[in-house]
């Protein structure tokens, strides 16, 4: 679970802003089952948290600085390429280096990662253990101006230390090149901890984002499909169930459906995977999936959905033939069949994109009544003002996010404000009085003028 993140000098990010799950001490009795303790702490972390803003105040640039984050914690970056980062632009103070700085739970212990850098290099790096008062370094690293690299790894691994006195690039975070260098077995206890959870615990979704292997889990993975097919049909979709249709296709006809250059690297890397399988996205509901056995097997899997119209008499449709809407929902349901039965923390950027307001509201409904359980979490950015109730979510779960006359982005919590427990927060929102919201023009006399022109 995420418990707070904090960001400086990072698109509209300038001085460091703080998103904090932990939960307010001024909130309890309120919806307790929402908050769960953190390790070797008196303190609680929150299992959602809903950000608001206005268009082009910021929002998505937390959800985009997590991205970096987690891009940075896990990917090798090419040599001379630089950090990637993306400043601040409008301050002279754009060419100070950029900070990030995550404490996560992984396994049921507290952790510190986080980075300091400019364009070329990393110039700080920590992963720490965080148990109480006390933080117990696992590596510590600096990038002096000459690009030396130096790491202090607590470890006690004969090829952990090897590395650490190697160094690594100076443009790439030490926990990247221990993912890309040494064996799993090489890592230690809490390395493995911390990379299981960047790898597989920390999933963003974003606006646009089809969720990757959606046909081959719907085919492999009878209990997500009945899932998904009823959540679908009870979301008023028009959706009766789902089918997935799975076919045995030739090297040829495979050769066909990809780009020349493409399909060498395909069965390199076939070869190349532990478990033998490689899984393509042609499109949405539409993949390829590589097994390899005695010799290669390809499969094209596609996804379709059935109405039934008439009693009795049902129509399939390819997934790319449903509304926006139902495609986007198919796409998040994933999240919910997880965190049933498993850890995990999404940030979904953007949950109503092209989602009904209603919907949205029982999405997170569902999550908080049916995923019980610590180290589950969502996580959304969204303008639906309808998930603005106390009933659904606890004063410390909203946050929003607002502009200064700067174009800096300032994130704060409803909790900020002294507001009643029978508030309506939806209208009091709504009408301005927790900022975060967009200011109009004159647009009446943009409107006269234009009608004006064309008399």
């Amino acid at each position: 679970m995420i418990v707070s993140f904090s960001v400086a000098n990072f698109r509209s990010f300038l001085e460091e802003e703080t998103f904090s799950l932990v939960a307010s001490n001024r909130v309890s009795g309120s919806h307790e089952g929402h908050a769960f303790p953190i390790p070797d702490s008196k303190e609680k972390v929150l299992k959602t948290a809903v950000l608001y803003g206005a268009n082009g105040a910021g929002k998505s640039n937390l959800f985009k600085a997590f991205n970096y984050l987690k891009t940075i914690a896990l990917k090798p970056r090419k040599k001379n390429s630089g950090t990637g980062r993306e400043t601040f632009r409008f301050s002279a103070e754009s060419s100070e280096p950029s900070s990030f700085d995550l404490q996560f739970i992984a396994d049921n212990k507290l952790y510190r990662f986080g980075f300091k850098l400019d364009d070329q290099r990393i110039i700080e790096e920590w992963l720490v253990r965080v148990k109480g008062a006390r933080e117990i370094p696992v590596y510590e690293r600096i990038t002096d101006e000459n690009g030396k690299v130096t790491i202090e790894a607590k470890g006690k691994g004969r090829k952990l230390q090897a590395l650490a006195t190697v160094g690594g690039p100076q443009n790439q975070s030490f926990l990247a090149t221990i993912q890309a260098t040494l064996d799993v077995a090489d890592f230690g206890k809490e390395l493995t901890e911390v990379l299981v959870w960047f790898n597989s615990s920390l999933t963003l979704i974003a606006p646009d984002a089809s969720f990757a292997r959606l046909g081959h889990l719907l085919d492999s993975d009878s209990n997500f499909r009945e899932f998904a097919s009823e959540f679908l049909k009870s979301s008023s979709t028009g959706v009766d169930h789902l089918q997935v249709h799975r076919s045995e296709i030739t090297e040829d006809e495979l050769r066909s459906l990809l780009p020349k250059r493409i399909v060498s690297k395909v069965l390199d890397d076939v070869r190349d995977e532990e478990d033998g399988t490689v899984l393509l996205q042609l499109g949405e509901g539409n993949e390829l999936l590589i097994e390899r056995t005695d010799e290669n097997h390809f499969y094209r899997i596609r996804i379709q959905a059935a109405h039934e119209h008439e009693a009795g008499n049902k129509v399939s449709l390819d997934l790319t033939e449903e509304s926006d809407g139902t495609r986007r929902l198919l796409n998040l349901i994933p999240a919910l069949h997880q965190l049933r039965t498993n850890s995990g923390v999404f940030f979904i950027d953007e949950i109503d994109r092209s989602m009904h307001p209603i919907l949205v509201r029982e999405f997170l409904d569902f999550f908080l009544k049916s995923c019980d359980g610590g180290q589950r979490q969502i996580i959304v950015t969204t303008h639906e003002s309808n998930l603005l109730d106390l009933e659904l979510l606890r004063r410390d779960e909203i946050w929003f996010a607002e502009k200064d006359a700067n174009a800096v982005t300032h994130l704060y919590p409803l909790t900020d404000f002294k507001v009643r427990n029978d508030l309506e927060i939806r209208k009091h929102y709504l009408h301005g009085r927790f900022g975060a919201i967009p200011f109009l023009g004159n647009l009446d006399r943009l409107a006269a003028t234009d009608k004006d022109m064309s008399e």
